[in-house]
């Protein structure tokens, strides 16, 4: 039964209706059910679609990756070791932003930390701005 016209899931989902759409037409939602007046209409099974992809996009996985890992949810009875391997990806990806920003955030302190006021013609910022090899590491690029 279709419950929810595309404002109801919107609101019941979280996702914007821009969001909706572009998710129809990309196939991660299946074309609705329409009304006599051609509205689009959903149901439950729509909605936790929905906050499958939020939650999966929440934690970092493309939309190419949300598309894969729903794929291979619609086979319980498959072994998960592609799950997993996607899974794994994900987490070398986030491990790896966290050092570029565990570095990012040390140059930026330091930049901060060594200029503490003055002029601007003698302002660590300015100078390690223009002239990246100041930086202790390029990890932050």
């Amino acid at each position: 039964m279709s419950d929810f016209t595309i404002g109801k899931l919107a609101r019941e989902s979280g996702c914007k209706v821009q969001t909706i759409r572009y998710y129809e037409q990309i196939g991660l939602l299946p074309e609705p059910y329409r009304s006599e007046g051609n509205q689009r209409l959903y149901d439950r099974v729509d909605v936790d679609r929905l906050s499958f992809i939020r939650h999966a996009r929440a934690l970092g996985f493309s939309l190419t990756e949300v598309r894969e890992l729903m794929t291979l949810s619609d086979d319980p009875d498959r072994p998960c070791e592609s799950v997993d391997l996607i899974a794994r990806s994900n987490l070398t990806k986030v491990e790896d932003k966290i050092a570029q920003l565990t570095a990012l955030r040390e140059e930026l302190k330091r930049m901060v930390h060594e200029c503490e006021g003055g002029q601007i013609s003698d302002c660590r910022v300015i100078n390690i701005l223009s002239d990246h090899g100041q930086c202790l590491t390029d990890k932050h690029e």
